[in-house]
């Protein structure tokens, strides 16, 4: 055997299957894996000699995290610069190999030629910055090509993007031909190597379409053999008959169905998973091909337009401006909130402005930390005001932190032998990002192995690698064998832990020793060593 690029050495190798854990070397040659028993590979062997060593005594060998759920479609494209640096690194820092981006029906692809350009100021709002928009998966992937990367991206075709793309952002059903053409622009992105479909139905413009037109896009992913994954309809009191919704979905389409960041959120649903998950238990025990995914955090983040009914956002940005300026439409937002909408999940309705915190407000980074009630106390003001101003000086850029879940579902979830982890992480520019997109992988691996018990090592690791992987067709990745391609991670258990605050969101994590990205270290004794192997990956 000839000699090895990397060698991994004395490590406990954790495989991502989900069995024990065992001593064993890891070799790695062009970018594949060869498992060694202990010893096999003797310092000095010239027949085992390495370019380079990695001493893994006391540590865990495992394959790279799966970051399955991240909104991170555009943040490289910023460059170092544009996005931040800590912005850029904080998930290869914390053991993530692939980040698969496009969820929640949000995506910078794909859409007619002539929707382009309102496209990008729409996109600019949601990812941050110019990241431009794409006519298909092709042109997305072709842009990555061109911006280093440390890991691995993979991207889900989204709902809201191709209803945007085809419709614009409007509140009607699909035409016929429109549907039609929604349909052949997902396939052509399927083919071109796309995971799977996304929509997120709390978001407009995904919010206006029915089930019927939800069923014939999943039906253009079950031809493909790939996912239906969704943000439900409804996290809060309406959980369970959006969880029903998506059942619907994916079985008169045939695609398999992925819940999104599972959660019984809102007063009004805490406890509710100790109705969802038996109830996912018992279609998986009925032959239907369901999982999940979940953060470990009883708090969320997405935009602060979200907290308004769905008719205010009806024709994009500059309808949505042009309402917040009149106060009759600012009353009926207030009562929206107060009384419901049909249909709608209405999180201020189900929590409070005292559980929305600003997360990102570029022109306002004072209002950063604080909630919309504090805020309007301050100013002596209604909140709904509030937040619709900060809206409008904000040209709609505002992300916000939603304190609206309890422990107790969270540790439910995660303890779901079907569930995976994603960080739901949004890394947008400035601001106090939400740590799960620093901390999530770590998080788990401290807390809810080491110190609370809840999930067996082997268990967590099979969540975050091989469970993830198998579910998203990420051949040759997720598992450590002879041949898988070289996504791995080499950590502590005894000190791996999450460091990133709501204050501090950006803290790398401690226990991290090494990320390898297709053979090459990107990460050593917890710093970037600026190798760029990563690229999009067409599935």
């Amino acid at each position: 055997m000839s000699g090895f690029d990397l060698l991994i050495r004395s490590g406990l190798l954790v495989d991502g299957t989900g069995r024990p854990g065992r001593p064993a070397d890891v070799g790695v040659t062009a970018g594949r894996v060869t498992v060694l028993a202990p010893g096999e590979a003797p310092a000095g062997s010239a027949a085992h000699s390495a370019a380079e060593v990695v001493d893994a005594r006391g540590q865990v060998v495992s394959p790279g995290f799966v970051d399955v759920h991240t909104h991170s479609d555009g943040v490289t494209l910023l460059g170092a610069e544009g996005g931040g640096s800590a912005l850029v690194r904080a998930s290869v820092l914390q053991g993530v190999t692939t980040e698969i981006c496009g969820n929640c029906g949000s995506g910078l692809f794909p859409a007619l030629p002539e929707r382009l350009p309102a496209m990008r100021a729409e996109t600019r709002i949601t990812f941050g910055g110019d990241v431009g928009a794409y006519a298909n998966f092709a042109s997305f992937a072709a842009a990555h090509a061109g911006v280093p990367r440390a890991n691995h991206l993979a991207s889900l075709v989204g709902h809201g993007t191709l209803r945007a793309g085809v419709l614009g952002p409007v509140d009607r059903p699909a035409r016929p031909g429109e549907l039609r053409t929604m349909c052949a622009l997902l396939d052509a992105c399927l083919a071109q190597g796309a995971a799977g479909l996304s929509t997120g139905l709390i978001y407009t413009p995904g919010s206006y379409a029915g089930t019927d037109e939800v069923v014939a896009l999943a039906a253009v992913a079950a031809r493909h053999g790939k996912p239906y994954v969704t943000h439900l309809r409804d996290e809060m009191s309406r959980v369970e008959e959006a969880l029903e919704e998506a059942v619907e979905i994916s079985r008169r389409s045939g695609a398999a169905l992925h819940v999104s960041h599972h959660k019984t959120a809102g007063r009004y649903a805490w406890g509710r998973t100790e109705r969802t998950l038996p109830r996912i238990a018992a279609l998986r025990a009925e032959g239907m091909d369901v999982t999940c995914d979940v953060y470990p955090y009883t708090a969320g983040s997405t935009a602060l337009s979200a907290m308004l009914p769905p008719w205010a956002n009806d024709g994009g940005l500059g309808a949505l401006t042009a309402r917040l300026g009149d106060p009759a439409q600012r009353d009926r937002m207030r009562r929206a909130i107060a009384e419901g909408v049909p249909g709608w999940e209405n999180t201020v309705g189900n929590g409070g402005w005292d559980r929305i915190s600003v997360a990102c407000a570029p022109r306002h980074p004072q209002t950063e930390g604080r909630t919309i009630a504090d805020l309007a106390a301050s100013a002596g003001a209604d909140p709904l005001d509030v937040a619709a101003d900060l809206l409008v000086a904000e040209a709609g850029e505002v992300t916000i932190i939603s304190h609206s879940m309890v422990e107790e579902d969270v540790r439910r979830v995660l303890a779901a032998p079907y569930a995976m982890i994603g960080s739901d992480g949004v890394p947008k520019p400035g601001g106090r990002p939400h740590p799960r997109w620093a901390g999530t992988f770590p998080r788990v691996l401290g807390r809810y192995v080491r110190e609370l018990g809840l999930l067996r090592l082997e268990e967590a690791v099979h969540k975050m690698t091989g469970m993830a992987a198998a579910r998203f067709g990420l051949t040759g990745r997720g598992v450590i064998r002879d041949g898988a391609h070289a996504d791995l991670v080499v950590f502590d258990p005894a000190t791996v832990a999450d460091r990133a605050t709501f204050t501090d969101p950006l803290l790398p994590p401690a226990g991290i020793g090494a990320v390898v990205v297709a053979g090459a270290v990107v990460v050593r004794d917890g710093e970037e060593t600026g190798a760029r192997p990563g690229k999009v990956l067409a599935l």
